[in-house]
């Protein structure tokens, strides 16, 4: 199989749709601010995923604004949303769809009924607290981008992305994600309490008589074609060294540090790899840049690696967590 070329440099007519992009993008996150107050970096990572076409999992206690976020997100970017509370009992079918039968006399047959899974933008609150077989249906549709129902294969709108809520308190009664399922997920973002006058302003803002809203800026064919200029834009070799050196100084079997030798037992795969040559190419583009750097990696790697990588109970013993390990890997390239 042929390698294709890294590309290097930037011709002009790339140059003119980067600048067009990054006009929209910047319209995109006043039109966000609108509604979301604070959350600078959140809403930046979100964005990172959206442009990178990939899924995210957003984790937070309950009443920071996770919902809010998605409904916003999706009318944004023009992205059909929806959202599914995951309970214990909710089924496949609830998610994906089932086949009903309808009709009249000779003429009845089954007719399959789309679920919610069907649009652009998917929010799976609480997703810990679906059942395993459910997990798996909505596992389906983020890798394939299609779901089959009796013995038929039918695709999901593109794009397609999945926003998946867990909160980090509350374990009773859930089911944790597979690590399968988790590498799955381009980043895995940390949503805490807003600053005091973000949160003054929100306060005033959502219990007067007017509220802002979000409006309109892209629609989903230029989602679509954002994601394509994505791939495109150049990355220096250096930076694709970095990211190989830092992805693979997260493995036991392959790290030179010691710390990861002896306290991680599993590290990132090449997922890890991929996502962070898309992240930061989108991170570049949202602040107006058209080539990535080391430090864009440095900055992306936590939501990246966090959810790829865990620790022995001796770190814990000694008191060393994931965010410690992490910060002496990215050390390696910094």
């Amino acid at each position: 199989m042929s390698v294709q070329p890294l590309a290097t440099e930037i011709t002009s007519d790339l140059e003119s749709k980067v600048s067009a992009l990054s006009e929209k993008l910047s319209a995109a996150r006043e039109n966000i601010h609108k509604v979301i107050f604070g959350q600078d970096a959140v809403i930046d990572l979100c964005l990172t995923v959206i442009l990178s076409g990939g899924h995210f999992l957003l984790m937070g206690l309950p009443g920071l604004g996770k919902t809010k976020l998605v409904d916003t997100l999706g009318t944004v970017m023009g992205l059909e949303h929806k959202r599914v509370q995951c309970t214990p009992d909710l089924m496949p079918a609830d998610i994906i769809g089932s086949e009903i039968l309808g009709g009249e006399g000779s003429n009845r047959s089954f007719q399959f009924l789309k679920g919610p899974v069907f649009c652009q933008l998917l929010m799976a609150d609480e997703i810990n607290r679906a059942s395993p077989r459910t997990q798996s249906a909505l596992l389906q549709a983020m890798q394939e981008y299609q779901v089959s129902v009796g013995g038929v294969t039918y695709d999901l709108p593109r794009p397609f992305h999945v926003m998946a809520t867990q909160n980090p308190l509350e374990q009773e009664g859930t089911y944790p994600l597979p690590e399968a399922q988790l590498d799955r997920f381009m980043l895995q973002i940390d949503i805490g309490y807003p600053a005091v006058d973000e949160e003054r302003k929100m306060m005033l803002v959502t219990t007067g008589t007017r509220e802002d809203k979000a409006a309109q800026i892209f629609k989903a064919e230029e989602v679509l074609e954002a994601q394509r200029l994505i791939r495109q834009l150049p990355i220096g070799e250096k930076v694709v060294d970095g990211i190989l050196q830092l992805v693979q100084a997260g493995r036991p079997e392959q790290s030179k540090l010691e710390t990861v030798k002896k306290h991680v037992s599993w590290g990132p795969g090449p997922r890890a790899s991929q996502a962070l040559m898309l992240a930061i190419r989108a991170k570049a583009l949202l602040e107006g840049r058209t080539a990535p750097s080391l430090d864009d990696v440095v900055e992306i790697a936590p939501a990246v690696l966090r959810h790829r990588m865990a620790l022995h109970f001796s770190a814990r013993a000694e008191g060393l967590t994931l965010t410690d390990v992490i910060g002496q890997i990215c050390g390696t390239i910094a």
